[in-house]
């Protein structure tokens, strides 16, 4: 796995790079569509690749471990063959997932024992399990098993959950370093800074991340609740000290805005459920602003959903049409809005290469802002 800067913004810590996988050239920065049991909820495989544009999408052990199983991807060949994906992937670890059932799951030094919240059955995850079931998917890169604490939460207990995700990441490491891929083909390993809005805690997380020397970095824990501009502070104190050679993830963010924000402050891999959740809701991300397409206003216009847009339900749906569909809770409309904003998405990170390629990523950026801030 190779991760290559390209180009720097010369007025921000924007970056253009590309991350090569066995399944594909990753350019960045990159934000990927999150299929959390193997599917982006209501888009095609044949639409992420052809029209979404993404090079790479998520899944999430938690959920693939509890259903289908490990047992029916490995039968598979993995996750690539099962669900018939020949671009990249990554899963997440799921940390969060297990630590937000705080109800039904205990942590211990061992790892975390939880219930699943489909059956009831009782199960555990340590870091090294986690390493075990992700080589079975199989997905190209890999992330540590790690504790996400809420915002907000006492400093104490921040403290203790950083200390046992570094724990875990020092055995998640050696598990990772001492087993080989299953599915024959090369996976990273992405440890994950955490520490929650203690700037001094981040700073200490960050150096052991650092100092582990894999492929990637990611930071967690940001886009719980938290204050934009306290997750921007967070983002800056940490990409001081991760590696500016190695791609740094910052997962479950978010909207278009916080993307462009942490783009500028040196991030380059984002994910976030927005896009398609939003959309099935009516919530429509333009170059212009948004649209809440269950508005009355939208009834008789018959021009396009987004009249610069360039995927398939832009040229040719208009948005009486998209309302209609939405008002009568079709399945369609779900899957058009869907398509729509993930391709907005993937646009705004090729639009944000091409501009930080030009150098004016900074004066680009500030205007999306202003107008991603706008309802229409």
């Amino acid at each position: 796995m190779r991760f290559k800067i390209l180009h720097s913004d010369p007025g921000t810590k924007a970056r253009t790079g590309v991350f090569e996988t066995d399944h594909g050239s990753i350019p960045t920065p990159i934000f990927m569509p999150v299929g959390t049991t193997g599917t982006v909820k209501g888009v095609h495989q044949g639409d992420l690749k052809n029209d979404v544009r993404a090079p790479v999408i998520l899944g999430n052990t938690y959920h693939l471990f509890l259903r289908p199983g490990i047992d029916v991807i490995g039968k598979a060949g993995g996750i690539h063959s099962f669900i018939q994906w020949d671009g990249a992937v990554l899963t997440d670890s799921g940390g969060y997932q297990v630590f937000s059932l705080s109800e039904q799951r205990k942590l211990t030094p061992e790892g975390a024992v939880f219930r699943s919240h489909i059956d009831g059955t009782k199960h555990t995850f340590t870091p090294e399990n986690v390493v075990d079931i992700q080589r079975t998917i199989g997905a190209d890169i890999i992330m540590a098993f790690d504790e996400c604490t809420p915002w907000p939460c006492e400093y104490e207990y921040v403290r203790n959950s950083m200390e046992l995700t570094h724990a875990w990441l020092d055995r998640g490491r050696e598990r990772y370093l001492e087993t080989e891929p299953s599915c024959g083909f090369s996976q990273s390993w992405f440890p994950i800074v955490q520490g929650g809005t203690y700037a001094d805690l981040r700073k200490q997380s960050a150096l052991k991340i650092s100092g582990a020397g894999m492929d990637g970095n990611a930071i967690g824990g940001l886009s719980v609740g938290e204050p934009e501009e306290l997750m921007y502070e967070m983002i800056d104190v940490v990409n001081e000290i991760l590696p500016v050679e190695k791609p740094r993830y910052l997962m479950g963010v978010g909207t278009p805005v916080n993307i462009l924000e942490a783009i500028a402050r040196g991030v380059d891999m984002f994910d976030c459920v927005m896009p398609t959740r939003n959309g099935r809701n009516g919530q429509l991300f333009t170059r212009e602003g948004i649209i809440n397409i269950k508005n009355e206003k939208w009834k008789n216009d018959f021009s396009a959903i987004d009249p610069d847009g360039d995927s398939y339900v832009d040229q040719q749906y208009s948005r009486a049409y998209l309302r209609h569909l939405i008002i009568s809770g079709e399945m369609l409309g779900a899957q058009m809005a869907s398509l729509h904003n993930l391709r907005f998405y993937l646009w705004l990170m090729e639009e944000a290469r091409r501009q930080i390629r030009g150098g004016n990523f900074a004066a680009w950026k500030n205007e999306m802002v202003i107008k991603l801030c706008c309802r229409l």
